[in-house]
Order: C-alpha cells, then structure tokens, then sequence
C-alpha cells in the first residue's frame, strides 16, 4: 500500500493558541481550570486536557463564582461575555483571532448601517458567537437557494461575513450569488478568509489526483474536517473520516492501492500516525508526504496569561 500524506494537515494557529491556552492556564492557576465548550472539536484533545485537570461546560452556570475560565478557539455571543462578568468570573479568551476579526468585520459593518448577512452553518459554535456579537440582525444563509429568497430590496445597503472553516469554494459560489443579486455588497478581503482551511483544501484537491481513496482524520463535529471530506468525495475520490485508527475498515482498501490521509485543523498528528499504524497492520506499505505549502503564522497568547520563558 502507498501512503501519501497531504501537507499541510493537523493543527493550525488558531487550535494550537487554544489548547496551548488550556494548558498554560492550568499551570499558572492550577486546575481546576473551566473551558466553555469544547476547546476545539477533537474529543482526543478535550480527554486529554480533561485528564490534566480542564473542566468542560456548555453553561456559565455551571462554573463556580469567580473561576479561571476559558472561551473556546470557536468564540462566543456578548451575552456570555456579559454573564462571565457577572459571575466574576477570571476570563480568559481562546478566540482564534481570525474568528475575532470577523466579530469586528460584524460591529463595524452594523455601525455603518449595513444590513449584515452570515454565510454559515446553523447551530456552529462560531456562528453563534458571530451572531451574538451584534444587537443589529443577522440573516443566516449556506445555500443558493436561500441566496435566492432573500427579500432584501434592490437598493439596501447590505454586507456579508463568512464562517471561517466553511468549503472555500461553496463560500465562493455563495458569495458570487450575492454579488449578482445586490451588485453593491460589500464584504471582507479575501485574504481575511481562514488561510488554514484554504491551504488544507487544496492540499486535499491536490492530493485526490493522486491516489485511489482519502482519509480524513477528526471528529465528526468538526467542520473543517467535514468539510474535507465532502471536498474529497466530489472530486470522484471515494473519502471516509475516521477519529483515529480504531475506526478504519479494511474493506475499503485493496492492496497497493494508493491511500491518502488529510487531518482537520482541529486534528492532532497522534491520531494521523494512529491511523498509519492501523494500516500498517494490514501489510508492507510507503509512506510519502506531498510537497505543499509551509505554515509559519503563530499567534500571541491571550491576555491573562503569563508569557512561556
């Protein structure tokens, strides 16, 4: 069998900030720690920071008055910002940056008077933090369809904001639908898009030309990793998501076929070599990883914590 890694795959920026937050919070406060919401969507990641001693809620409620809390990489509606405070709580916000610049894209377009459109999927944790971080109305849209019903008139003044870990082609599709239906939106620079979903997605693209069936490492409630799949399975190539390599099925490969394994931005590379050792016990095979493009960008760790000597 014939292993092809795509490159880049795994953890970006944005999910190392988050969990090396975690960490370090536990090491300066001690545990235990209080994370709201999982701290990226890999349930490998989440045991093990549970296992260090992070406890993982889905309500403030749930955290006792004036604990050392974290906001997930996914970030959160103003609301819970304003309840943390109420309940004294010791905050410290793991919002990927880039999901924050969308939360300022969303204030200062409502300023301005914009009616604001969210290109997203429903019940996401992102989505719904971009939605709370504005009193001014958001019209959630994901599809063409709902492009098309839209009843906004021709002369409103309208701009949109996109979910970070969508399909950048579906994004594009949606946008370029917008634009022909009210020609004078306005919206973000491309280059404002996640530059770790483009880079994984056209890892994938290139990836598919190459081999006979993908694997996608990660979690199901993973939209990145999701998303890399159904990328894979339009293209013609046959693509399965496993967690790890407890669940591969050998009845989707023959032998010396050619395999290709990606990872979610939320992935460790554990569980990518967890998966390579579940083939690996299927017979002989070469492992080769493409050529692709380097990721250099880090980002600061959030207020509140002491910076690592």
């Amino acid at each position: 069998m014939n292993i092809i890694l795509a490159q880049p795959r795994g953890f970006c920026a944005g999910v190392v900030r988050a969990i090396d937050t975690v960490e370090q919070a536990l090491g300066q406060f001690g545990a235990p720690v209080y994370v709201r919401h999982e701290i990226v969507h890999n349930r490998h990641v989440v045991e093990a920071l549970r296992d260090q001693g992070a406890v993982f809620v889905e309500e403030l409620e749930h955290v006792p008055l004036g604990a050392v809390t974290i906001f997930s990489a996914h970030g959160v509606a103003r609301d819970v910002e304003h309840q943390a405070s109420r309940r004294q709580l010791e905050v410290i916000d793991a919002t990927c940056p880039l999901v924050t610049k969308v939360h300022n894209h969303a204030r200062q377009y409502a300023a301005k008077g914009y009616q604001l459109i969210l290109i997203g999927e429903p019940g996401h944790p992102e989505v719904i933090g971009i939605l709370g971080q504005v009193d001014a109305p958001i019209t959630l849209i994901q599809t063409l369809e709902q492009v098309r019903a839209l009843t906004f008139p021709a002369t409103t003044s309208l701009a949109y904001l996109t979910q970070t870990t969508l399909s950048v082609d579906d994004t594009r599709t949606v946008v370029e639908a917008l634009t022909r239906r009210y020609p004078s939106i306005v919206g973000p620079a491309a280059r404002d898009i996640c530059y770790a979903v483009q880079n994984r997605q056209q890892a994938v693209r290139e990836l598919c030309t190459q081999v006979d069936v993908l694997l996608v490492v990660g979690s199901a409630n993973s939209a990145n990793a999701t998303t890399l799949c159904t990328l894979a399975n339009a293209s013609g190539t046959p693509s399965y998501l496993v967690a790890d390599g407890s669940e591969v099925d050998t009845r989707w490969f023959t032998p010396q076929m050619n395999v290709g394994i990606s990872a979610g931005a939320s992935t460790p590379e554990t569980s990518v070599q967890d998966v390579i050792a579940a083939l690996e016990r299927t017979g002989p095979v070469h492992i080769q990883t493409l050529e692709g493009r380097a990721e250099r960008v880090q980002f600061r760790p959030p207020t509140g914590l002491i910076a690592r000597q």
